[in-house]
């Protein structure tokens, strides 16, 4: 009796199938010395060449002279406001059209949603590029306007401003917050909808009492995703040929390619680094805090 309780018993020590650690050490090692030289160990390059500037030695010169340069604060001041703005936008938009998919029933619902799964594909100068073939100084919206009206010039001159900078982010950026909505909205218990609807409760009072409590872990995800990707967007500031538009990013690119002031550059993407990493920390310990 007691050999037969022995062989059911289970055995306590290492779980079958996991691999010894000795062996799972060894498996370890190839990709994190694939990510220390792919990744690391260019941002080490970044953070050393911020820290020596072009007379020699080491010294915190450089961040002293950006930091304290009002093309930096400019830029700083640009990357921010335009960061907040676009995602602010997306989670509106990106929010109203979610909606529309996942609960008014339409032909195309479906195809409409597999579209904003295509749409995370494209580049993001793509989508620029769209929009200035229609916005664009020669663009469609101005030739139509020309052609009806006689008129040397079209009105449509935005693009190049800080708003068709804006357009062109939430145009973008959009479905990465529509993705976490789409896929929360399809773990919802429609009978809760139901009942609200049967108890008289309208479509605005359902949205704000039942699906936008269901939807808000989904919204900071997505938005928090959307605001980090807008604080490092490169592509469309350059493609919309906003001149006056500068943002960290750019003025790596001037101090770089067009100044050669190659330990400026370095210091202005170490500060876009910095934030970067700051706001996803801040992320994440917000979703931990409420749950999400």
């Amino acid at each position: 009796m007691s050999e037969a309780v022995a062989a059911v018993r289970p055995r306590r020590g290492r779980p079958r199938g996991l691999p010894r650690p000795r062996t799972a050490l060894l498996w370890a090692l190839p990709p994190t010395a694939l990510l220390a030289v792919v990744f690391l160990y260019p941002l080490a390059l970044v953070v050393r060449q911020s820290v020596h500037p072009d007379t020699g030695g080491t010294s915190l010169q450089p961040y002293a002279d950006v930091l304290a340069s009002g093309a930096f604060r400019e830029a700083l001041w640009t990357t921010v406001w335009l960061a907040l703005a676009s995602t602010a936008g997306c989670l509106v938009l990106g929010f109203a059209l979610a909606l529309v998919i996942a609960f008014v029933p339409f032909p195309g619902a479906r195809a409409a949603s597999r579209c904003v799964d295509v749409f995370l594909s494209f580049p993001s100068f793509l989508i620029t590029l769209a929009l200035v073939f229609v916005y664009g100084t020669a663009g469609l919206a101005n030739g139509l306007w020309t052609d009806l009206t006689g008129a040397a010039e079209g009105p449509f001159r935005f693009l190049t401003t800080p708003w068709g900078v804006l357009l062109a982010e939430i145009t973008y950026f959009t479905p990465f917050v529509m993705r976490p909505l789409l896929a929360a909205f399809s773990q919802l218990d429609t009978a809760q909808v139901e009942v609200a609807g049967s108890l008289g409760a309208r479509a605005p009072m359902i949205v704000r009492r039942v699906i936008l409590p269901e939807a808000l872990p989904a919204l900071a995800a997505g938005g928090s995703l959307v605001l980090v990707l807008c604080l490092n967007e490169f592509g469309i500031v350059l493609f919309t040929g906003a001149k006056d538009v500068t943002t960290l990013p750019m003025l790596v690119y001037g101090k770089a390619i067009l100044e050669s002031d190659y330990p400026g550059a370095c210091v202005v993407a170490v500060v876009n680094v910095l934030i970067s990493v700051g706001l996803y920390g801040l992320y994440r310990v917000v979703s931990r805090r409420a749950g999400a």
